[in-house]
């Protein structure tokens, strides 16, 4: 065992044990913490805590410690209970470690100088299908860049399922799944037409929008029709370094996303803000459709900074700066992290062609799990 795993002194102090590693790194262990982590408080197959917290009180304490075979054993002061931990699972948990580490953003943003490395992006189907090292690229770049291009797949009418199904099941919308980008009379969604679409993401008006989108090109040979991305993460993170006040309103003001889709019985309303941050101040997720906006009710005195600030966001994200300009071809999987990239089309032709689409959703956490999976993340 290492010398970072490897116990020079232990104390008990009032409400937490002090352990000072031979790498001269020092942990705090609060006691109704290991009490809450001792090994039997897991269930072995179901991997679930099974430990009531309410089971003891706040002051239990050690009466007995000792460190023997790479192992802290003690006796507590409660309930007759013993605990044995492994020393290398106590100090990859030290939270006092954890919380020392700088946050390190997963993402790599990109503008319109992507499509010169467009290559980077791109990956085969059967090689996803037959090989695990091929399905971990193809998620690293969905977690990463945002996007990715799925070439070669089948273009039989639901075989998307298959690729997908290699990550997880899917999300389930009232559009069904898979849903139809065709050109329809009457239609629901300004998707199912054969007007250009300016760049957004997808159903803004769920509390939970979904995660990821894919969209599979079964048949493109209409004239016009071409596809384009935006990372809104990047052109977030422009506003933050050189637009502050625009970024400071588009984060904290809340605006109304709404759908009246007259095939159903129900009117989605949702407030949000068109960009929401994590506990780290990272990017969370972007909610921008021009097409299921609300009418806008903030605050009179906000109402014209926010306008400007709007109309400037939006103006950025058609920008040839940020926004790569591409054609699916039969065959393509267009597959991208609908909370981050903004997508959108040109307007096509009915009547030279067929342009005919079918997408599907899968939740962002689907995707992360299956690459903490194997990554084999340490919990």
């Amino acid at each position: 065992m290492s010398n970072k795993y490897t116990v020079k002194k232990i104390e008990k102090k009032k409400d937490y044990l002090s352990i000072s590693w031979n790498d001269n790194f020092k942990s705090k262990f609060h006691f109704l913490w290991l009490r809450d982590n001792c090994p039997t408080a897991i269930h072995p197959t179901a991997n679930m805590r099974v430990f009531n917290i309410l089971n003891v009180s706040k002051n239990i304490f050690p009466k007995k410690i000792n460190i023997k075979k790479n192992n802290l054993n003690i006796d507590w002061s409660e309930g007759n209970h013993k605990s044995n931990f492994r020393l290398k699972w106590l100090r990859d948990h030290c939270y006092t470690e954890i919380n020392k580490q700088k946050y390190k953003s997963p993402y790599k943003f990109w503008n319109g100088n992507l499509k010169k490395n467009f290559s980077k992006i791109i990956l085969n189907h059967d090689k996803i299908i037959k090989n695990d090292k091929h399905l971990k690229k193809w998620l690293e770049l969905l977690h990463s860049y945002g996007f990715a291009i799925v070439k070669n797949s089948p273009t039989k009418k639901k075989s998307g399922f298959r690729v997908l199904n290699r990550i997880s099941h899917h999300r389930e919308t009232f559009f069904g799944t898979p849903f139809e980008v065709i050109n329809i009379p009457k239609p629901n969604n300004t998707a199912y037409t054969a007007q250009a679409l300016r760049n957004h993401t997808d159903l803004p008006y769920f509390e939970y929008a979904p995660g990821y989108q894919f969209l599979h090109c079964l048949v493109n040979n209409a004239s016009g029709g071409n596809s384009s991305v935006v990372d809104g993460f990047a052109v977030a993170n422009y506003l933050k370094k050189n637009e502050k006040d625009v970024y400071k309103l588009l984060t904290r003001t809340y605006v109304k996303f709404k759908d009246t889709d007259y095939t159903q019985k129900s009117i989605r309303v949702l407030h949000s803000p068109i960009i929401t941050l994590t506990r780290e101040n990272d990017f969370n997720d972007v909610r921008f459709s021009m097409a299921a906006m609300g009418t806008i009710d903030v605050d009179p005195k906000k109402m014209k900074r926010f306008y400007d600030a709007y109309q400037y966001f939006a103006s950025l994200l058609q920008n040839n700066k940020f926004k790569i300009d591409f054609r699916l071809e039969a065959g393509d999987i267009f597959c991208f992290n609908n909370r981050r990239v903004l997508h959108g089309r040109t307007e096509f032709d009915p009547n030279s062609g067929n342009r005919h689409l079918q997408g599907y959703y899968i939740e962002r956490d689907e995707i992360i799990a299956r690459l903490n999976y194997f990554n084999k993340l340490k919990i």
